[in-house]
């Protein structure tokens, strides 16, 4: 285990990163000590310092593949948090400046009417307090150089996340089944990849359950009104600068709806600036007891 002061230090260097856009070597090679629990405590030091200024609204998940599981030498997700300034548009294009090697992942979002039970949460609570589903795309990037990360980096840099948009459908979990949402994802008119939903532990919710429990070891509760990414259900694309990425769902009904994300090197955008300065401020209601909020 790191001490206080060799975490903080770390969270410096990838706040830094993410402010100056300069990618740093992996944390493992100062420190090769470095335990999940570090990584959490050091994502949580960024988190704070953020909170002057924007608001928790919800997680995503991670390693959420077996796949992905096994190169990484794990065996569960890990997860990050969503901010308000992640928040991304469909109708503004993203600068990729603001980022250093940012990438688009497809999922099927979570949008909670009621609070998630902590350590018994089930599949079946999930369910019954989600009040939406809707198409995204998660936003990743990595303060890490040329994604060289392990277990320890990612988890400190947030679960390498960076963004998000949600389309416009909304549907109630009963009216379709989550495990075989059929996912297209098209970089202009290109086909890239497809996907379905169950390639996430082999079911969204189940994803959605484990955070549930794992969040509440640190104080923390998933309210009404966060937002839950689960996981990708395609493998992650760079995000090119002058291209637009479109991800299209199905169900066995028919289509679902779709969700797209445009990219562009300069001019106004649909996010803020992440690497915003904050201070520490009060955050015993959002990251250690209150409103809690896939690579």
């Amino acid at each position: 285990m790191l001490t206080s002061d060799q975490r903080t230090a770390l969270a410096d260097r990838l706040r830094t990163a993410e402010r100056d856009r300069v990618p740093i070597p992996p944390l493992i090679e100062q420190f090769p000590e470095l335990t999940p629990e570090d990584a959490y405590e050091i994502q949580l030091v960024n988190i704070r310092r953020r909170l002057a200024d924007v608001d928790v609204v919800g997680h995503k998940v991670g390693l959420s593949s077996r796949v992905m599981q096994q190169m990484m030498g794990v065996d569960e997700p890990d997860y990050g948090h969503l901010l308000s300034d992640m928040r991304l548009s469909e109708h503004e294009p993203v600068r990729t400046s603001r980022y250093l090697v940012p990438r688009v992942e497809v999922e099927v979002g979570f949008v909670l009417g009621a609070d998630l039970p902590g350590d018994d949460c089930t599949e079946a609570d999930v369910l019954a307090c989600t009040e939406a589903l809707v198409p995204a795309i998660e936003l990743i990037d990595s303060r890490i150089a040329d994604w060289k990360i392990s277990i320890g980096d990612t988890i400190a840099d947030n679960a390498s996340s960076a963004g998000f948009v949600l389309g416009a459908p909304r549907t109630r979990p009963s009216e379709l089944d989550v495990r075989a949402i059929e996912a297209t994802l098209w970089q202009d008119d290109d086909r890239v990849a497809q996907g379905r939903s169950d390639a996430v532990l082999g079911d969204p919710t189940t994803a959605v359950a484990w955070l549930a429990r794992k969040v509440a070891g640190y104080g923390v509760r998933l309210r009404a009104g966060n937002v839950v990414l689960p996981g990708s259900c395609t493998k992650a694309f760079d995000a090119v600068s002058g291209s637009c990425f479109r991800a299209d769902f199905t169900t066995e009904d028919g289509p679902w709806g779709s969700v797209s994300l445009t990219f562009t090197q300069e001019g106004t955008d649909s996010g803020h600036d992440s690497a915003t300065p904050g201070t520490d401020s009060g955050v015993s209601g959002a990251i250690t007891g209150g409103t809690g909020g896939g690579r």
